[in-house]
């Protein structure tokens, strides 16, 4: 899998601390206008490639980076060269400590955590769980038997979901990990296996296999690895650390002849590997981590296309993985051509600095070609979301103005005029017909109203389909990974619906949002329905989130002609037509 940028770690921790102030002001009920300040300066500083460190150091003006004031830029400066923040110390000591832990919980806003904290004294998350269980919340007005059931399922999402760390996290550390270890011990081979290489949506730790004659060499360099926080073990052939981010990484050397069978057993899933020692058993053989074997004769090993071809199987790529289906397709030779990031050809989904965005149209455009993309969507917000700053009518007439004058000048990928149209409650969207009917594109998308029972939401999803302008579903299931859980509908009705009416639907390759995953993806497929893997870039970097969303895709079962945007642009102008 192809790994997102390598965004500074320095950034990281500003970005933590600017997400953080936001929420607490929030918990204030601090200006909405100010509170999506600190967010869009969040985003500005996660899409940047260099550090502001490094910025600093070479005596960079911030007030130049988009939507960043003087008193802003200050604050990020403080942080950057102090690692704290006065104003963060300072919003922690007056918001009570109980609802800055109960915002954390998908789910629960400003308004109810204060509730939950003034009328029953819950000040931590264990307090929650126990005045759930004890039927205490649902005496609160506004609460209920449901929303009490909600909030201990949140809770219980929230702790496990933080045991697991998102892709684009995850890439980050194995690919600086990886970088040292080729410094630290020239002779070896790596690579990370595991959930990772299959492109899980979350991976819980790291596993490295590493192919080398000496392997005291490689086990001292990964041991002196600096952002190593614990030692668990260090033998002569495997090691196990904590890095100081949390995440458990573990490190397996073995010779070259095995390296093939070992890339198969650490990457998995267990029921994969599972169905594939059985079927060696039934023909006689034994597979393990160090080959395949008739008795003592060791018949494949060196390489993964040497292990399948043994028993005699096509080679599975990891996505796969997961034994549903893909032996016995592999077994036919009738494992699809799946999807590859260069396969793609626009972007459907990318926001601009007119709402939420980091960066104007030409520096979009010009970055999407960079990256190679031919054409991109510019889809911003509409004006119910008013914290991200949404388009009215003339807004997008304006913008649609801009953006004939961006591509009458070239020099990038070919702009296309849209809007991310908000779905309200009853299935309305957030601008009428006759404003859609002149965009190219209209992707539709649910912001609020996450918690309505299924069949409420199903109709919901439906009515919005209804316009004649619909073209994307985008990011369906409404999840952000770790702080939002699923909002939940009839994907088989909404699928047909959307076959129906010759609409798509959307894999955002935001990394906290992956939305579709593997398994919509593949009820896509076989619905008939193309996907659009989209970036839902909010600045040029988020591009390289791209492969995220493929990674998905792939896991789906979806090849080239199943994704909307691995066509070319006069192809996707005819399909986006027959929408309108």
């Amino acid at each position: 899998m192809t790994m997102a940028p390598n965004r500074s770690g320095g950034n990281r921790e500003i970005v933590a601390t600017l997400e953080e102030i936001a929420k607490l002001l929030e918990a204030e009920d601090a200006n909405p206008f100010r509170v999506r300040a600190y967010r869009r300066a969040a985003r500005v500083i996660d899409g940047l490639s260099e550090s502001v460190r490094d910025m600093l150091a070479r005596g960079a003006d911030l007030t130049a980076l988009p939507g960043i004031g003087a008193d802003l830029a200050a604050k990020i400066r403080e942080i950057a060269e102090t690692g704290a923040s006065r104003m963060l110390a300072s919003l922690r000591g007056e918001v009570p400590g109980g609802v800055a832990d109960l915002l954390q919980v998908p789910g629960l806003g400003p308004k109810r955590a204060r509730l939950l904290q003034h009328d029953l004294g819950i000040s931590g998350l264990s307090e929650l769980v126990q005045a759930a269980r004890e039927h205490r919340v649902r005496q609160l007005h506004g609460f209920g038997a449901r929303s009490e059931q909600r909030i201990l399922e949140a809770v219980q999402a929230h702790v496990e979901r933080n045991r697991r760390f998102d892709l684009r996290i995850a890439g980050e550390t194995a690919g600086t990990l990886l970088r040292h270890l080729h410094r630290g011990a020239a002779n070896g081979a790596y690579t990370v296996a595991g959930s990772y290489r299959r492109c899980r949506d979350t991976v819980g730790d790291l596993d490295v296999l590493a192919t080398a004659r000496i392997p005291a060499a490689v086990i001292r360099a990964f041991t002196s690895y600096p952002d190593i926080d614990q030692v668990l073990s260090a033998g002569t052939t495997r090691a196990s650390v904590v890095l100081r981010n949390g995440m458990q990484v573990d490190l397996r050397v073995v010779r070259p002849d095995s390296h093939g069978a070992a890339l198969i057993y650490l990457t998995g899933s267990k029921a994969h590997n599972l169905a594939l020692r059985l079927l060696a058993r039934s023909n006689g053989l034994k597979l393990n981590e160090y080959g395949l074997f008739r008795g003592t004769t060791r018949l494949a090993g060196e390489t993964e296309e040497a292990v399948y071809g043994a028993l005699g199987l096509t080679w599975i790529p990891p996505e796969l993985r997961e034994d549903r289906g893909e032996i016995a397709a592999a077994r036919r030779g009738e494992l699809p051509m799946l999807v590859k990031t260069a396969d793609l050809q626009g972007d459907l989904h990318v926001h601009s600095s007119a709402s939420d965005g980091a960066a104007d149209l030409r520096t979009m455009a010009r970055e999407a070609a960079r990256y190679g993309l031919h054409y991109l969507a510019i889809t911003d917000h509409s004006p119910r979301v008013a914290v991200a700053h949404g388009l009215d009518a003339g807004r997008l007439r304006a913008q649609a103005d801009e953006i004939d004058r961006v591509n009458a000048e070239g020099g990038g990928a070919v702009l296309l005029k849209g809007v991310e149209v908000d779905i309200g409650e009853d299935g309305s969207l957030d601008l009428p017909d006759d404003v859609l009917g002149r965009l190219d594109l209209v992707v539709g998308a649910i912001h609020s109203h996450f918690d309505l029972p299924a069949d409420r939401q199903t109709v919901r999803i439906l009515r919005a389909l209804d316009h004649p302008h619909f073209t994307i579903l985008a990011h369906p299931w409404g999840r952000l990974i770790g702080r939002r859980d699923i909002c939940h509908f009839d994907l088989e009705r909404v699928l047909r619906a959307l076959a129906q009416r010759g609409s798509f639907i959307e894999a955002n390759a935001q990394p906290n949002r992956l939305d579709l995953w593997d398994i919509g993806c593949q009820q896509a497929k076989a619905a008939g329905v193309l996907v659009s893997i989209a970036s839902d870039a909010h600045g040029p970097a988020d591009f390289g989130n791209l492969p995220l969303g493929v990674g998905q895709a792939r896991r789906g079962w979806l090849g080239p002609s199943d994704v909307l945007n691995a066509r070319p642009l006069a192809e996707v102008r005819t399909l986006l037509r027959r929408t309108m």
